[in-house]
């Protein structure tokens, strides 16, 4: 399993690295890509649950939001569980990033996907619900 594994991990480091580079936030840094769509799919977060679940320290989670914050894509706020304490959310600009950065990672990775047969785009779609629950559990 083990050259099988090393595999599909150069493989899914060679993909993300295109979809990087063809997608029009590549102003952000990946840290701030994820940490970005991470706020828009569980808002409000704190900062430690950011870092946590990009992942990356706490002092690079508070960098990153700092930036995103600067670019007016998300804003802090009260925490609605514990009032003495911040969380993360999108404004209405991190919105919008979100939808077009989305939009166009899934039409970047749609092209790759188009060059498979129609059986292995299925196999790969249905692993991508596996990997999912992988990166949720991280």
């Amino acid at each position: 399993m083990a050259p099988e594994a090393l595999q599909l991990l150069v493989s899914m480091h060679r993909i993300v690295r295109h979809l990087r580079r063809s997608r029009t936030t590549s102003a952000l840094h990946p840290t701030q890509f994820l940490a970005l769509m991470l706020i828009a799919d569980e808002q409000p977060l704190r900062i430690g649950e950011i870092a946590n679940r990009v992942p990356c320290s706490q002092p690079t989670a508070t960098t990153t939001v700092a930036a995103l914050e600067e670019a007016g894509l998300v804003r802090r706020e009260q925490d609605p569980v514990d009032g003495r304490a911040t969380a993360v959310a999108l404004t209405p600009a991190g919105a919008e990033m979100v939808e077009a950065s989305g939009r166009q990672a899934a039409e970047e990775l749609a092209k790759l996907l188009r060059r498979l047969d129609d059986a292995d785009r299925e196999l790969v779609l249905r692993a991508g619900v596996v990997l999912a629950r992988i990166a949720d559990d991280l």
